[in-house]
Formats: C-alpha cells, structure tokens, sequence
C-alpha cells in the first residue's frame, strides 16, 4: 500500500525525501477526506523544483493525535481544484496560481491575491494587461436590482490604519456580500528569505506582522533549532513564554479599548489605551523596546533578567490586573454597550469549521482550538493556560474571549515568574541539516501562525513558507457581514482585528 503523508509532531523535521508525492487526484482526495474527519488545512503551498516542475506542498492539522501531516503532489501546468469541495484552500490555490501560474481546474473565483511586481516568468492566469497588476484592480462579484448599491472604500482610509480594499454590495443599509482585496504591502519576505539564514533572517521574521514579533520570531527560530537540533533551556523558554502572553495582553486590551472606541464609550477607550501602554513597557523591561525586538533569537532569548527585573514585573502585572478588570468589566455591565456587541457579525461553529477560521474568531464560535493545547511547544508542554471560548460567534464573543485571555495570560505570567528556573538563556546554532522540511506552529495573539522551511543539499532555505492567523481569517471577516448594516462594519472589523501586512508578507 501507498503511503499518503508522514506525520510529525509541532516543530519537527522530516526527510524530503520521506514526504509522499501523490498523484493530484490521490492528494485531492486524501486533504478533502482528512478535513471533513476534522483535521485543518495549516498549510497548502507550492514548491519551485530544479526541473521547473512545481511541488504542492500541504500541512494537516490533525487536532487528535496532536500530529501535523505532510504530502506532496508533482503538477503541471494544472492540477483539479480543492476548493469546491474544502473551502479552506480557496485562498491558498489562489496564492498557488499567482506565484507559480498553475490553475486550479475547477476554482470557483480565481483571482489575484497580492498582486506581486510584473515581470516575473510566470503565466498570468487571470487576464491582466502587461504592467496593470495594480493592487484591487480585478473583477469583484456584483448585484443587480432596485436599490442595490455599491460601495468601496480604502485602501486609503479615514484612520491610520493599513492599506486594504473592501467592496460591499448592499440593499438599502444591508451589505449582502463584501470582497476584500490586499496586497498593497507586499514585502516579499518568503522570497527574501530563501538563501538563508543569516544574520537579516530573524529580522525580516520580527516584522512579518509588527504587533506579533514574539509569535513570528518563535515561529522562525523553532525552525533552526530543530534543523540544527539544537536545544533551548528550560529558562529561555520560559522566558519566551512570558514574551508571548505580554504581546497577547497588550493587544488584547488594545483591542477592547478600540472596541469601546468604535462605539463611542469612552471610558473603557480612555483606560485600556493607557494599559496597553503599561504593558509594552512591561516588554520594555525585558528586552528595552516596547515590541520585543531583540528578545526572541533562535537558540534562546537575546536577554536574561534577575530577580530585581522579576520583582518589578510582577508588581506592575498586578496593577495591569486590577486596573483593567475596572476599565473592562464596564464593557460587561453596561446597557448600551451590550446592545452595539450582541447578535452583530455571528458566524456559526460550522461555518467557522467550514472556513478554516483560527485563534480568538474561532475560540468565539465555540471552537476549541489553540495551538498552545493542541499542538504544545516551549514552556506549554509543561504549563497549560486553561482554554477560552465563547458560543456567541458575534462581536461580543471575541470581545470577551479576549477579556477571559487577558486573565488566564496574567495568572501564566505571575506563576512562570514565580518559578523561574535557573540555567542559560542561549544555546548555539550548528548547520542546518540538509533536504529536509521543518514545520513550527505557534499560537499568536490573533490565532495560529505556521512556519515551513525546506532545506536544500547546503543546509540552507530553497523554501519558505508563513501562514499567519490573518490568511485564515480574513475570509471570515466577509462572512460575518452578510446580513449586517454597512454602518456595523467599523465595529465587525475591529473584534477580528486581523493584520495586512501579516497577509500581504
């Protein structure tokens, strides 16, 4: 019998040669049935091979087993598309075809994603006249009728926020259907990447999303660190650990002042932005910057802290504690405030499952996922944070599946700090082991981020691939405002809060 994938564990590497090169229809197959078992899509890329052929690579998520499944498929020109019977490759054969100009057979709504500079030597397969891959210049799905209405808006906007374009299509106040077009920060970084690593590596990691430098940055350096195996201390890693939550808290309550914000309540706004303040300085007194860079470097972490750093820590983590259960439990109790939140921007548990959705907007539709439980790493193997949900699928539910991390994060916090074990916070990196491929999950603040890198016979990168829990989710952003007031929008997009930049790469 045919072996159809390899499984590893989280942050792990495998021979390439192990990995199973399926026929297209065995590996169309083999996802669709492993997806509708109950395992997730966390990775479906392709694969420049010397010959010119391209490789599709695809990582499963396969929750019970906590195992992460790796095949392969060899096309040509062409392969039968996924996404009409599992949704949640629509996006990634989307990225396939741009990158690589092979089609999908079959793709219901094939069109660009980030719309890379021009002159590249792939087909273009979505009919774009020489030199006009402009960013949101393709076909958007339209309606027809009395009063339907059309309505764009961005990528510049009214704030001072990212680039995106958002087209909705609306009856009256009522959007019956919004397209989202990104790509106008398109970085390149996967290219960028490729030759490595070096000493620029784990810098372009720390800004793959600039809120989430620790989840990237630990993403990146797993993959050194099992290529080179390379073992990290029990206090780098709980000093990772610690990192990581302090970027969850910040934007966490970052987001529910900007909640609070968008429905005009301005008490909870005024606190939370000046406690997410506190606690970028409380990252400050790890590394000395408020975004952490610098602190996560593959082997360990760039600084150690002593028992004065500890104590300090631990007495601003108590009045970050008590001062945002006085700013927040307002949001609870407050009449008006509940009206703006509850029965806006619902998505079902199944229509989550369906999409593929990730992290808190997955955790809010009653999804119990997150990769700390799932598919553990670090310090989360030995020291679990229980799991937050909510059943609402609505603003309110991942508004309060934020508040419920805020809480469980501080209680991590004081209880590594605590007990904090002595050792170095750095080991060495050898050479990477050559022809393999390494996967590390981790679970960021908005949901799971995936990094996959393949070695070639040097030891160094000939692919690299990130998924951020943005790329998942975005779509879901969509589909929670069918049905929803145009007016309803402001506020829908704030409570996933996903990153463009983390999406455009």
């Amino acid at each position: 019998m045919v072996k159809c994938f390899i499984d590893i564990s989280n942050g792990e590497t495998a021979k390439l040669s192990d990995v199973p090169q399926l026929s297209s229809n065995d590996f169309r197959k083999i996802i669709i049935d492993e997806v509708a078992q109950g395992s997730r899509l966390s990775a479906l890329f392709g694969h420049l091979l010397p010959g010119g052929k391209v490789l599709i690579y695809a990582v499963l998520a396969q929750k019970e087993t906590a195992s992460l499944l790796l095949l392969s498929s060899p096309v040509d020109g062409k392969y039968p598309a996924l996404t009409p019977d599992c949704e949640q490759a629509h996006l990634f054969e989307r990225e396939i075809a741009e990158q690589y100009g092979v089609f999908p057979e079959g793709h219901p709504w094939l069109k660009p994603v980030r719309f890379p500079p021009a002159g590249r030597s792939v087909e273009d397969l979505f009919g774009l006249l020489p030199g006009n891959n402009q960013c949101g210049v393709m076909d958007y799905f339209k309606m027809a009728g009395e009063e339907i209405h059309e309505v764009a808006v961005g990528p510049v906007h009214a704030g001072i926020i990212e680039p995106g374009h958002f087209r909705f299509q609306c009856h009256g106040e009522i959007v019956h259907h919004l397209e989202i077009s990104l790509g106008y920060q398109h970085r390149g970084i996967e290219r960028a990447l490729l030759g490595g690593p070096d000493k620029r590596s784990i810098h372009y990691a720390e800004t793959l999303a600039g809120d989430t430098t620790v989840g990237h940055g630990l993403a990146y350096s797993r993959i050194l660190e099992s290529l080179s195996k390379c073992k990290v201390s029990a206090r780098a890693q709980v000093i990772r650990g610690v990192a990581q939550e302090l970027e969850r808290i910040a934007n966490h309550i970052g987001d529910l002042g900007a909640l609070a914000g968008d429905i005009g309540f301005l008490p909870t706004m005024s606190y939370c932005g000046r406690i997410r303040g506190d606690v970028l300085n409380m990252t400050a007194v790890l590394c000395g910057n408020r975004f952490s860079r610098g602190l996560i470097r593959p082997g360990g972490v760039g600084f150690d802290i002593d028992a004065k750093c500890i104590e300090n820590l631990l007495k601003k983590l108590e009045t970050v504690r008590m001062e945002s259960e006085s700013a927040v439990d307002l949001l609870w109790t407050t009449p008006s405030v509940l009206a703006r939140f509850e029965g806006v921007g619902q998505i079902t548990s199944a229509v989550c499952s369906k999409l593929g959705l990730v992290g808190v907007a997955a955790r809010a539709c009653g999804e119990a996922m997150d990769v700390r439980q799932d598919f553990p790493y670090g310090i989360f193997r030995f020291s679990h944070i229980p799991l937050s949900t909510w059943s609402t699928g609505d603003v309110f539910a991942r508004a309060f599946v934020r508040w419920l991390e805020v809480q469980r994060s501080i209680a991590f916090i004081r209880e590594q700090l605590e007990s904090l074990p002595d050792g170095d916070v750095m080991a060495p990196i050898g050479k990477l082991a050559p022809s393999r491929i390494a996967v590390s999950m981790r679970e960021g603040w908005r949901g799971e981020i995936c990094h996959v890198a393949i070695t070639g016979e040097n030891g160094k990168f000939v692919g690299y691939k990130v998924v951020d829990a943005s790329f998942h989710n975005w779509f879901g952003l969509a589909y929670a405002m069918r049905q929803q007031q145009i007016s309803d929008f402001p506020l829908c997009n704030k409570s996933f809060n996903l990153s463009y930049c983390g999406f455009d790469l």
